[in-house]
C-alpha cells in the first residue's frame, strides 16, 4: 500500500467511523438529558437507532480487520471438506431476523457435493452476499439462494438473487473495488462502507473460486433481478492433495 493509498484508506475509515459514533453519542446524550420528558415511543425509537448504529460500527470494524488480513501474507486458509446446506441455512436464519419483510427461498439438492474451502471464510462470503441481497432489495420481495452442480463438475455453483433497482453493466466490475458504492435510490437509503463486496471477491478468489454478477430487467421495466454467482471447487482427492501441498 503506497502512501497516497494509505492516506485515502485512513481518511475513508475515519469518515465511516465518525458517522455511527456521532449518532450513538447524540442520541445517548439526548436520552440522558431528557429521559423524564421523553415518552416510551421516543425512547424505543432512539434506542433502536443506537442499536442499528452500533451494529453498523461492529460490521465496519470487522470489515476493516478483514481488509487488513487480506493484505497480510500471514492470513492462512484452513481447507476442509464442507457441506454447503447447513452453513447457508444458518446464514439465512440470521439475515431473516434482520430483514423480516423479505422471503428467503433456499433451493439445495440433497446430492450437492461438498466443497473444499476454509469454512469460516466461506460463511463470511455467504453472509456478505445474502445480507447484501436483503439490504438492497425491495420490501416484501424474494431472496433466492440456488445451489447447482453436475456430474463430474469441478465446481459447485451458488446463486443469490434479489429483486431491486439493478446494477448497470458499467458498474458490475466497479462494485468489487474497495470503498466503491453505486448510486441509486436504494443505496442512498442504505448506509455502507463499500468494503463488503471487495472482501467477498478477495476471499472467493483466495479459495480458488470465482464470482460474477448479472442484472436482468423484469417484464414491468421498473425492477431487476440481480444475481451474484460464486463457484467453489468440489471436494475431491485431487483438490485436497493440491491444497494440502500448498500449506
Amino acid at each position: 500500500m503506497n502512501e497516497q493509498t494509505y492516506e485515502d484508506f485512513i481518511s475513508t475509515v475515519s469518515h465511516e467511523l465518525r458517522t455511527p459514533l456521532t449518532s450513538i453519542r447524540g442520541f445517548s446524550q439526548t436520552m440522558l438529558a431528557s429521559w423524564d420528558r421523553l415518552d416510551d415511543e421516543s425512547k424505543k425509537k432512539f434506542l433502536k437507532i443506537i442499536e442499528e448504529q452500533s451494529n453498523r460500527l461492529i460490521t465496519l470494524v470487522e470489515n476493516m480487520l478483514s481488509v487488513t488480513k487480506l493484505q497480510s501474507s500471514k492470513d492462512m486458509l484452513i481447507y476442509k471438506e464442507t457441506d454447503i446446506k447447513p452453513i447457508i441455512n444458518t446464514v439465512v436464519s440470521i439475515v431473516k431476523n434482520q430483514y423480516p419483510s423479505r422471503k428467503f427461498v433456499v433451493d439445495v439438492s440433497n446430492k450437492t457435493p461438498t466443497v473444499l474451502v476454509d469454512r469460516d471464510k466461506f460463511q463470511q462470503v455467504m453472509m456478505n452476499l445474502i445480507e447484501n441481497a436483503a439490504k438492497y432489495s425491495f420490501e416484501n420481495s424474494d431472496i433466492t439462494i440456488k445451489i447447482t452442480s453436475c456430474e463430474n463438475c469441478e465446481f459447485v455453483s451458488i446463486k443469490i438473487s434479489d429483486t431491486g433497482v439493478g446494477i448497470k453493466p458499467e458498474d458490475r466490475e466497479r462494485i468489487f473495488d474497495k470503498f466503491s458504492r453505486i448510486d441509486n435510490p436504494l443505496t442512498r437509503k442504505v448506509q455502507g462502507s463499500g468494503l463488503g463486496l471487495y472482501i467477498t471477491k478477495n476471499l472467493v478468489e483466495k479459495m480458488k473460486g470465482k464470482i460474477s454478477v448479472d442484472s436482468l430487467a423484469k417484464d414491468d421495466g421498473k425492477s431487476f433481478i440481480t444475481t451474484f454467482e460464486v463457484r467453489f471447487p468440489v471436494c475431491n482427492i485431487e483438490n485436497q492433495a493440491r491444497e494440502i501441498c500448498k500449506q
